[in-house]
């Protein structure tokens, strides 16, 4: 799919997409929830609909109630096929992973596209002390499990990602009979696991977090049926690109962000605030607009993106407006993206003329000159493909995104919510 993004001014009020981590997280706790349970806002983009079909084969039916609640009924795990497919979502087969070996079935455990190269070489090394058999593809994909998981207290390595935490949690959550303590080393983005702590006890779950470094988890009572209700977040990754958009070529209203949520990319507001956004934000409802005429032009900012890696694309799209140079620290939690985001950024922003320098766990982008119209490639990644737009929205032509069905991983509804607030999208 080829996309075409011309100069445009944006204005208008948008919702925000709703959050996939948020959706994931949702859809593993109902499986694991030995009732009903009912998510509102549910989201439909690749990654969440991947998570669907994983706990279908898990045991779990799923009942769309209308467009914006599905209930999904559960009596745990109980394998309805040999293999399970995690498509392209990391959180999905990390997360997933632990929980199906909850099952004393071997069960074969696939994905698609990038999540086929990336390491797993964490379930080599830790499903064996639980007492899960392992047979991998050295450190990649497929691997073959068989359970059941038997939690007890371990020590696990956090640097790669902490998704491997989440799906530990949740399986031990579910499987403890008594107290057990998973210590963690170098936990990266901590505050994906606040979202999966928050989740966990709104499904009943007891987990007690010392400082990120270690976590208690206790015994729940789970034997009777419980009805549980859950509302999916608007999601601030998905967000994060239209408030880019608004603060370098508009002024537009994006709903349903919760600034008191948890999600680890609500930290773009500090960068919009940094770089001299015009910006208003509520509890749920946040104004965003380049500066006034008159004012100073957008400036550069210093952001640390180590806990929020996903940032990096939409604020590289910032930085590519702002005068001077922007520093981006946390340069390696990108190599084990859909793409290498680090390289595919400074390859096709290049290609629109911002030079992008990479110096060691440090990304410099240099702003404030003219972004040219070129033709530029996802790489297949639903981020790049977002950024390339949102950077689209100023240069001085005509920007074609290759692969553009890209975002359909995350936010399938971008380019039209960009046609919503009055951008010139062509596909």
């Amino acid at each position: 799919m080829i996309v075409t993004i011309q100069p445009s001014y944006i204005s208008g009020t948008i919702n925000a997409p709703t959050s996939k981590s948020s959706m994931q997280r949702a859809c593993a706790a109902a499986l694991l929830n030995e009732g009903k349970t009912t998510i509102a806002s549910p989201g439909k983009s690749n990654d969440d609909l991947a998570a669907l079909a994983v706990i279908k084969i898990l045991g779990a039916t799923v009942t769309e109630v209308e467009d914006d609640c599905i209930t999904i009924d559960s009596k745990g795990i109980q394998p309805i096929s040999a293999e399970m497919n995690c498509g392209e979502s990391g959180l999905g087969i990390r997360m997933f992973a632990p929980i199906a070996a909850l099952s004393n079935k071997s069960i074969v455990i696939n994905g698609t596209g990038s999540l086929l190269t990336r390491p797993m070489d964490f379930f080599d090394e830790i499903f064996p002390k639980l007492d899960i058999g392992i047979e991998s593809n050295n450190g990649k994909l497929p691997i073959k499990i068989k359970g059941p998981l038997q939690p007890r207290d371990i020590t696990i390595d956090g640097s790669l990602s902490s998704q491997f935490l989440t799906g530990l949690l949740m399986a031990f959550g579910k499987a403890a009979t008594e107290p057990v303590t998973i210590t963690v080393t170098n936990l990266k983005s901590k505050p994906y696991i606040d979202l999966t702590l928050q989740v966990m006890k709104v499904f009943g779950y007891d987990v007690t977090n010392n400082n990120f470094k270690s976590f208690l988890v206790k015994p729940v009572n789970s034997s009777s049926e419980t009805t549980i209700e859950y509302t999916v977040e608007g999601d601030w990754s998905g967000g994060a690109f239209l408030l880019v958009a608004g603060a370098i070529a508009g002024k537009i209203t994006v709903n349903g962000l919760d600034t008191f949520s948890t999600q680890a990319d609500k930290a773009i507001l500090q960068a919009l605030i940094d770089c001299g956004s015009t910006i208003s934000i509520q509890e749920k409802q946040i104004e965003i607009a380049k500066p006034a005429t008159g004012t100073n032009a957008l400036k550069a900012f210093h952001f640390d993106a180590t806990d929020c890696p996903d940032l990096f694309p939409p604020l590289v799209a910032l930085a590519a407006y702002c005068n001077g140079t922007s520093v981006i620290e946390g340069v390696n939690r990108l190599a084990h993206k859909e793409s290498n985001r680090g390289l595919t950024l400074r390859e096709e922003f290049g290609k629109m003329g911002i030079v992008i320098k990479l110096q060691g766990n440090l990304m410099l982008i240099e702003g404030g000159t003219v972004v040219k119209a070129a033709t530029v490639h996802s790489h297949h990644d639903h981020r790049i493909a977002m950024a390339c737009a949102v950077a689209g929205l100023k240069t001085t032509g005509f920007t074609i995104i290759e692969h553009a069905e890209a975002i359909n991983k995350s936010y399938p509804d971008f380019y039209a919510h960009l046609k919503q607030l009055g951008a010139v999208v062509s596909y």
